[in-house]
């Protein structure tokens, strides 16, 4: 199984870019954040993806996200829902069965909370109550997405840390750490590559900041425990892209037939 999230920051103008990347990677998931759309002015080149059944979520300007599901993947196409704490179109939620087992899998902007900090308190808080439950039926679980919370230190270049700003405030981390906890999530990239301290998913553009990766890590796949003992790779490719978010792209060892 293959998962790919990225946060495209405006997907009309990222449209060859989105289909380049799902032509190169064919994921069996594809998550996409901040997509700035409305469904109904969707460009033509991915309005309806080739192979996938496609999910957009999304208003005019702002925020917004996708959720897509290859055809040959999943057995039918998938339950898409949005938990009743989505606002500002920041959430969709598959239900994928596929003939390796089930999974749910979440598309997830959480919001950066610059100019509405507990929004964003409460938003992480529901987030994680609801990952609580899906555990507690049993559930494989993925979230997707960008979290717009650096998990610790090494998750922001030295020259760009500030435990005032928004995206590295303790109570952020703290409820990141519960999320995990709560929801026995594990954090792909960090566990795959634990020591990288140049590891980033966003830069600030400008000062060419991409170029010389002074960048923050926020973008995450979290994964419960079956599928985490089954990741083999979950990098973020700086180099794909225009967006100011890099894509990251988790793969897993196939499971087999279910029983």
């Amino acid at each position: 199984m293959k998962i790919v999230t990225w946060n495209v920051n405006g997907v009309r103008a990222r449209a060859a870019e989105v289909a380049a990347l799902v032509e190169r990677e064919r994921p069996d998931v594809l998550c996409l954040q901040e997509i700035k759309v409305a469904p109904d002015h969707l460009v033509k080149e991915i309005a309806e993806v080739p192979g996938y059944w496609c999910t957009w979520h999304g208003m005019k300007g702002y925020s917004g996200v996708a959720l897509h599901v290859r055809r040959d993947f999943a057995t039918a196409c998938p339950a898409i829902t949005h938990p009743t704490f989505d606002h500002e179109t920041r959430i969709a939620v598959a239900d994928v069965a596929s003939a390796a087992g089930s999974v749910v899998v979440a598309s997830i902007y959480v919001p950066n909370g610059g100019k509405d900090f507990p929004a964003k308190i409460r938003f992480l808080e529901a987030l994680t109550a609801w990952a609580a439950s899906v555990r507690a039926q049993g559930r494989e679980l993925v979230l997707c997405g960008d979290m717009n919370v650096a998990r610790a230190e090494i998750d922001v270049h030295p020259s760009e840390r500030n435990p005032r700003l928004p995206g590295q405030l303790p109570e952020e981390r703290a409820l990141f750490t519960g999320l995990l906890d709560a929801a026995g999530l594990h954090d792909l990239g960090r566990e795959l590559d634990p020591a990288n301290d140049a590891m980033y998913s966003w830069w600030a553009p400008w000062r060419n900041m991409r170029a010389r990766n002074i960048g923050w890590r926020l973008d995450y796949v979290l994964a419960s425990d079956g599928l985490a003992a089954r990741v083999a790779t979950c990098p973020a490719l700086r180099e794909v892209g225009t967006s100011d978010h890099a894509p990251v792209i988790a793969t897993f060892a196939d499971a087999g037939p279910a029983a």
